[in-house]
Parts: structure tokens; sequence; C-alpha cells
């Protein structure tokens, strides 16, 4: 006989949101944002679509939503400068 093991659930991570453009409030899966960090805050920002009006949104995110996006499983992508 093999035991196996009991694996807790893991509990999706749910993060609430506001569209600028239509001001529906939301929660959005780590699978609809998308975070992009710069070398500045200019250009460290989150972006997700709106699910009500579809409109592509796109937020500054300081160094605490970057904490919060990236613990929460939110894919990151590195912006590097050419110069």
């Amino acid at each position: 006989m093999t035991v196996i093991p009991q694996v807790p659930a893991v509990v999706p991570v749910l993060f609430k949101a506001a569209c600028p453009h239509c001001r529906a409030r939301f929660e959005l899966s780590a699978g609809a944002l998308r975070l992009a960090i710069g070398g500045s805050r200019r250009t460290t920002f989150y972006s997700f679509t709106c699910p009500e009006c579809g409109c592509a949104v796109r937020k500054p995110a300081g160094e605490r939503i970057v904490e919060l996006l990236t613990g929460g499983g939110v894919r990151t992508l590195r912006l590097h400068s050419t110069g």
C-alpha cells in the first residue's frame, strides 16, 4: 500500500482593481494582470484589460504594488534601457 500525502489546495489570488474609463470595480486573477518593471517610477507599471468595457488600463506600480503582484504570481516583464 502506498500513502499519498495530502497537498493543500492552492487558493487563487485575486486582486481588486478599478477601471478609470468606465469606473467599474472588479477582481482579477494573477493571469489577467501584467507587471512591467523599468528603471524608474515612470517605467514601472501594471496593466490589464477591463472586463466590463474592454479598455486597456495601465497604472503606475510603486514598490508595494510590485511586491504584492509578484508575490501573487503576476507575470513580470523587466524592461531594459538601451543606451
